[in-house]
């Protein structure tokens, strides 16, 4: 067949060969690590209100015993020669504040006391396991330019904290020096599985016009229906009336009379996500038909 300017008609066949896009509420966000096998690492970053209280805890922990320790040895090395005592002092420090986290993050596998007590690890930006010179290369600077900072301390103190704060995971200048990060041991929350579609709002929500429900709204709506055992009265009956007033108020068709604001909100959860599902085996079909070896392995 010729075009209307006599040559031929050509036909193009745009193909997604990736599948579409999953709502964040279906999936957890992802923190952007990546190791060295090109693999996404879900670690949840730790951020400096919890870097603060578990360095705090080690400070007491190193502070008070290890100072002690060393005035006594520098007070019998002063009655010898005092510039021996005073040698004593700096040494001292350096072991306290140096050897103190090199060890315990070396043979804890990334933990000092306070870490371990506010569930927090260092790792690598890789995602992989902390090694001594990492460790060393951290507590270092952490010496002369962050805390205690015995250089410059009235620059580089705060400059450590606006790197925190600027950081998107969170990483402070030892961190950045050494190529490591820190992170959440423990889920803040665990995902839950979300109830299935209610049998008398199946075909009411195969109608929906669901376009006006955007991912932030999925959100509060996963998180709140698959946690409703965690919450309690009043709280609970305000939390899904206001959410689903608000779910309401972008859905056409309205649900049917005497719906509750539980039902509402698990049937257009369950309906977006069977649509989507649908949308996903229909592009991976359309894909395994003109291409029928792609995903052979």
């Amino acid at each position: 067949m010729g075009s209307p300017g006599g040559g031929p008609l050509v036909f193009t066949v745009r193909v997604n060969l990736l599948p579409a896009p999953v709502p964040p509420g279906d999936a957890p966000a992802a923190t952007g690590l990546v190791s060295a096998e090109a693999v996404e690492i879900e670690l949840r970053p730790a951020r400096l209100p919890s870097r603060a209280i578990a360095l705090f805890i080690d400070c007491l922990i190193m502070i008070a015993p290890g100072f002690l320790v060393v005035g006594m040895v520098r007070a019998i090395l002063r009655s010898f020669d005092e510039a021996l005592g005073s040698a004593a002092l700096t040494v001292g420090t350096v072991v306290i504040f140096v050897g103190y986290p090199v060890l315990c993050e070396t043979f804890l596998r990334g933990r000092t006391i306070g870490k371990s007590a506010l569930g927090l690890r260092v790792v690598r930006e890789d995602g992989g396991p902390l090694r001594a010179r990492h460790a060393f290369t951290r507590a270092l600077v952490g010496l002369a330019v962050e805390f205690p900072g015995l250089l410059m301390f009235t620059i580089f103190w705060p400059a450590g904290i606006v790197t925190m704060l600027g950081s998107a995971q969170g990483r402070r200048l030892g961190d950045l020096a050494a190529g490591t990060l820190v992170v959440h041991e423990r889920d803040a929350a665990p995902w839950r599985v979300a109830p299935a579609m209610p049998r008398e709002l199946a075909s009411w929500a195969a109608t929906l016009d669901l376009s006006a429900v955007g991912d932030e709204l999925a959100v509060e709506m996963r998180q709140l229906v698959s946690r409703v055992r965690d919450l309690r009265e009043p709280y609970r009956t305000h939390l899904f009336d206001q959410i689903a007033g608000e779910v309401a108020a972008k859905i056409t068709p309205p649900p049917p009379p005497g719906t509750t604001s539980w039902l509402l909100l698990v049937a257009v959860l369950a309906e977006r996500r069977r649509r989507q599902e649908a949308r996903l085996v229909t592009g991976r079909t359309m894909t395994y038909q003109l291409l029928p070896g792609f995903g052979a392995r």
